[in-house]
């Protein structure tokens, strides 16, 4: 019998997810490795967010920065500034957008053309950036991310302004979630993993919980676990950290839900 689905993305995002695993008659168990929270002061956000129309390009990171943004957008401008094209880097952000009434129909939106690859560099690809010499350009982003985009746009003649929309953190390591943490360690389980900080973030909660009790073995047991991840650059982090069960699907939860089903 099939071990879990452990699927550790943030609770938002996890919890459609969880019901069409649970649909495929498998077990899904939610362990979300990043907290998503407000920054304390949105301020800032939402002087930039009101200068929306100003922008040639509007970037988002990830769904949970389109979610951030439109939280104050359509109170700002009731609607998506005509004219304004949208770049996202993955299906997960599209499904985002059109949750928020953004769709092809309705605005310019540029994504990787190949879904395998659903990353900043293959955007960049996608879009046209000599078009943007001497253009606004807004990147709506965590805290804290890659300069890989920023530069690329500043490369091209962009004039770039980069916006922390919302706060990211690894969880603390509690009694609880160290418990949950051992449990799920301890059988083969199918592990879904969208976010390289995310898995970063496991190890060094792994590490801790191998120091604080007698737990040494926790870091090689997650080694033998198998990961379905979206993107390559994930696959990369997993293996330097030691993970090699990897299955790699592309972007989007249909590619994720089928690598489930063709697991023996």
């Amino acid at each position: 019998m099939p071990g879990a689905v452990v699927i550790t993305r943030p609770r938002a995002q996890a919890l459609p997810l969880a019901e069409r695993v649970t649909a495929l008659g498998r077990r899904a168990e939610m362990l979300p490795l990043l907290d998503i929270s407000p920054l304390p002061d949105t301020a800032q956000l939402r002087a930039v967010l009101a200068r929306l129309p100003q922008f040639a390009l509007v970037a988002f990171v990830s769904p949970n920065a389109i979610d951030a943004a439109f939280a104050h957008i359509a109170q700002l401008h009731g609607a998506w500034p005509a004219g304004v094209t949208l770049a996202v880097v993955g299906e997960g952000s599209r499904a985002a957008l059109a949750a928020h009434g953004i769709t092809p129909e309705t605005a310019h939106i540029v994504s990787p053309l190949d879904p395998v690859h659903s990353d900043s560099e293959h955007l960049m690809q996608a879009l046209d950036l000599p078009a943007l010499n001497g253009k606004e350009v807004l990147i709506v982003r965590g805290e804290s991310g890659r300069e890989l985009m920023a530069d690329g746009f500043r490369a091209a003649g962009a004039n770039v302004t980069v916006l922390p929309a919302y706060r990211r953190s690894v969880p603390q390591l509690t009694p609880g979630f160290a418990a949950r943490l051992q449990a799920l360690l301890a059988e083969p389980n199918d592990w879904i993993v969208t976010s390289s900080e995310a898995l970063r973030g496991l190890f060094m909660l792994l590490e801790e919980l191998a120091c604080s009790a007698a737990c040494e073995d926790v870091v090689a047991k997650m080694q033998q676990q198998h990961l379905i991840v979206p993107h390559a650059r994930i696959a990369e982090t997993a293996r330097l950290l030691g993970l090699t069960r990897l299955t790699l699907t592309g972007s989007g939860d249909e590619r994720l839900l089928a690598a489930l089903q063709s697991r023996p």
